[in-house]
């Protein structure tokens, strides 16, 4: 995944549901620095998690495969 660089549209999702059954894209740096830190990183939807599954045992969030696909094309 490239780095994604400044994002043009959040929705902020701060409760538990169901993003949490989806694995969702960010920047590549952000899951880095929330390795080694521990602080939570932003998702492309806006969701605000600290990254600790496997992403490939999750189907991919909708919201996120959309706003990438947008970035790709435009």
């Amino acid at each position: 995944m490239a780095d994604l660089g400044t994002q043009d549209r959040t929705v902020p999702v701060d409760v538990d549901g169901d993003h949490d059954r989806f694995s969702h894209y960010c920047n590549k740096a952000d899951i880095v620095r929330s390795i080694v830190t521990g602080e939570a990183i932003t998702a492309l939807c806006g969701k605000k998690w600290v990254p600790t599954r496997d992403p490939d045992r999750y189907p991919v969030c909708p919201a996120c495969r959309e706003l990438y696909a947008s970035r790709l094309s435009g």
